[in-house]
């Protein structure tokens, strides 16, 4: 299989999954114009699985080293897989709550909200599980990042009320996703090798941990999304013909997109873990939150009309800009 040698790639791939989960969402916004996100997220469930089996059985299975896809699945121990499975279960119902709080509050609150409260949790137990990098360094750019969510939602409440709209329910479902966020990874990372190049018998190489999240997330959508299929946290609830009646190739295709980019970021990330440690690959991905922002801000325009938010949204970039750039320097500390 195909891994990296350098911590300097390693920076490179968490750079490429911020860019990937700090952008898949916008597929999700486009496609919410004309259909549920609960229909949406079916495609997107679809899409996680689709670029996860194509790492696995291309990269997965390449190379030298390692052990290719198919040789580590039969061979997986079933703690392995069942961990891997279940990082994919929990995910999952974050996410769901996730892309319910983007639909109600917008990008540039539910990412800086759930996702920055889920980068302070996965980098802490992530960094007590397996203690990579200096920890000074490494919280310092946590409480960074820390900081910056505290001003997006700041920012936020200036939003609510010059609009004179009340959608505290979006931030209190950021805060619940972000909480499940916050452990998902830590039950992949337990699944896996800790050399990748020579793996020990009974763990997963990271294409195959990929895969085994991706199943996670499908099956379980049959349990977290039908709930919300039925029982919606806003709009009109949507049934199992509505994906097969309102859905066409190009909305199908949108969400298939969109859970593609976001699993190419997981399993590069995952990659990138085994030479910078699972709590600061963990960080530097959650770096997303930046990215979304971006979006959420300068794309789709969220704080358009918003009178006094200008300095506090610029303060947030350059805090969630210094709070990165501590996280990977602090493996070298």
């Amino acid at each position: 299989m195909i891994t990296i040698n350098s911590y300097t790639w390693a920076v490179v791939l968490c750079v490429v999954t911020m860019l990937c989960w700090g952008s898949w969402a916008n597929t999700q916004k486009l496609a919410s114009k004309k259909w549920a996100f609960q229909l949406f997220y079916w495609d997107y469930s679809l899409g996680v699985l689709f670029l996860s089996l194509i790492m696995a059985f291309t990269a997965g299975s390449t190379g030298e080293e390692g052990r290719s896809f198919v040789t580590d699945l039969l061979q997986a121990a079933p703690k392995s897989l069942a961990l891997a499975l279940l990082g994919g279960v929990v995910f999952n119902l974050s996410n769901i709550l996730l892309v319910a709080a983007i639909d109600i509050a917008g990008m540039a609150v539910a990412f800086p909200i759930g996702v920055g409260l889920a980068l302070v949790i996965g980098v802490i137990t992530n960094y007590m599980a397996t203690p990579v990098g200096n920890p000074i360094v490494l919280f310092a750019g946590v409480a960074m990042v820390t900081a910056a969510m505290v001003l997006s939602a700041m920012s936020y409440r200036k939003k609510a009320h010059t609009t004179n709209k009340t959608k505290t329910k979006g931030i209190v479902i950021s805060i619940f996703a972000g909480l499940l966020m916050g452990f998902f990874y830590r039950f992949v990372a337990a699944s896996m090798v800790g050399n990748f190049a020579d793996p020990e018998t009974g763990k997963l190489t990271p294409y195959t941990a990929s895969v085994m999240f991706s199943v996670g997330l499908l099956l379980s959508s049959f349990l977290w999304n039908t709930m919300v299929m039925y029982r919606p946290f806003s709009g009109e609830k949507v049934s199992y013909a509505d994906y097969f009646k309102q859905g066409d190739f190009k909305l199908h295709l949108i969400g298939i997109l969109g859970g593609a980019i976001w699993s190419l970021g997981f399993t590069l990330n995952i990659i990138a873990s085994e030479q910078a440690g699972f709590a600061i690959s963990y960080g530097l991905g959650q770096g997303a939150t930046l990215i979304a922002a971006l979006w959420g801000v300068f794309i789709w325009k969220e704080f358009k009309g918003v009178k006094g938010v200008t300095g506090l949204i610029t303060l947030m970039f350059l805090m969630y800009l210094a709070g990165l750039v501590a996280i990977i320097l602090s493996r070298n500390f």
